[in-house]
C-alpha cells in the first residue's frame, strides 16, 4: 500500500509539473508580440493591390513591382525579414487586415483621424495631392463644386469617393483607377479623383489618353503603412527603417527612380 501510494504522489507532482510548464508556455505565447512572432517566422505579409501603377503593379515580365513595392521590400530587408505580398482589391484590403489576412497594407494608404482610432500607422513615406480627370472633351466641370449632379467613378471605401459625393457627384463603384478611366474614356463617367502622382504616371504610360486634369488640391495627403491596433514594436521597427533610408539617401534613390523627385515633401 505504501509503495502504491508513493507512486499515486510522484504521478500528483509530475502532473503539477507539467501543468506549470503548460501555463508558463501559453503564457509566453499569450505575450509574445505580433513583431516577436514575424521575427521568428522570418517573414512579414503585406497586402497590396498589384494593379495601382506606379505604386504596386506588375512590369512587362509580370513581376510585382512599384513605388510602394520597393519601399517595403527596402524597409525589411533593413529588419532581416522577408517581405511576403499579398495582392487584392483595395476594396477589401483593409477587411482583409482586419481578418488577419496579412499583418500590414503597403499601398497608398492615407493617414485619417477616423483611421488613426482603429489602426495603427507607420510615419508617412510620401506626399501627395488629388487631382480631378475629366474627359478631354468635357469643359463644364474644372473644380470639385462643378461635380454637383455629376457622376464619378471611385472606389467604394476611397477618401477619393468622400470628396466627390461631399460635392454633390454621383458615385459608380470601380475596383480602381484603370476601371475608372475605361469608364471617363467611355463616357460614362464625367469624372474621378485621385493620385496626382499617379495621373503623371498613367499619362506617361498613356500619353493618347483623351484625359485631362482640370483640378488639384492644394492641400497635400500623408500616406503610410497600415497595421492592425497593437501592433507598436511592428510600427516602431518599420519607423525606424524608413528614418535611417531617408538619412543615408536610399529612400531619396527609390524615389528619383519614380517619379524624378523627393515625394516625401
Amino acid at each position: 500500500m505504501m509503495k502504491k501510494g508513493i507512486i499515486t504522489f510522484l504521478s500528483l507532482v509530475l502532473l503539477v509539473v507539467l501543468a506549470a510548464c503548460g501555463a508558463e508556455t501559453k503564457e509566453d505565447t499569450a505575450t509574445k508580440s505580433l513583431y516577436d512572432e514575424i521575427k521568428e517566422k522570418g517573414e512579414v505579409t503585406i497586402g497590396t493591390e498589384g494593379t495601382y501603377a506606379p505604386f504596386t503593379f506588375h512590369d512587362e515580365t509580370d513581376k510585382l513591382t512599384g513605388f510602394d513595392i520597393e519601399i517595403a521590400e527596402e524597409v525589411f530587408k533593413r529588419l532581416d525579414i522577408k517581405p511576403v505580398f499579398i495582392e487584392t482589391k483595395w476594396d477589401g484590403m483593409i477587411a482583409g487586415l482586419d481578418a488577419k489576412r496579412y499583418d500590414l497594407v503597403a499601398n497608398q494608404v492615407a493617414i485619417r483621424p477616423e483611421r488613426l482610432e482603429k489602426y495603427d500607422m507607420s510615419e508617412p513615406y510620401i506626399v501627395s495631392k488629388a487631382v480631378l480627370v475629366v474627359h478631354e472633351d468635357n469643359n463644364d466641370i474644372e473644380s470639385l463644386e462643378d461635380l454637383d449632379g455629376k457622376k464619378v467613378g471611385q472606389s467604394l471605401v476611397s477618401n477619393y469617393r468622400e470628396i466627390a459625393e461631399a460635392n454633390g457627384a454621383t458615385n459608380t463603384v470601380v475596383e480602381g483607377f484603370n476601371q475608372a478611366i475605361d469608364l471617363l474614356v467611355s463616357g460614362r463617367i464625367d469624372g474621378t479623383i485621385n493620385d496626382s502622382l499617379s495621373y503623371l504616371d498613367l499619362k506617361k504610360q498613356r500619353p493618347d489618353l483623351p484625359i485631362k486634369a482640370v483640378f488639384e488640391e492644394d492641400e497635400t495627403t500623408n500616406n503610410a503603412f497600415l497595421f492592425r491596433k497593437g501592433s507598436g514594436e511592428l510600427v516602431e521597427a518599420v519607423n525606424g527603417a524608413l528614418a535611417e533610408m531617408k538619412e543615408d539617401g536610399t529612400y531619396l534613390e527609390i524615389s528619383e527612380k519614380w517619379f524624378g523627385t523627393d515625394v516625401s515633401k
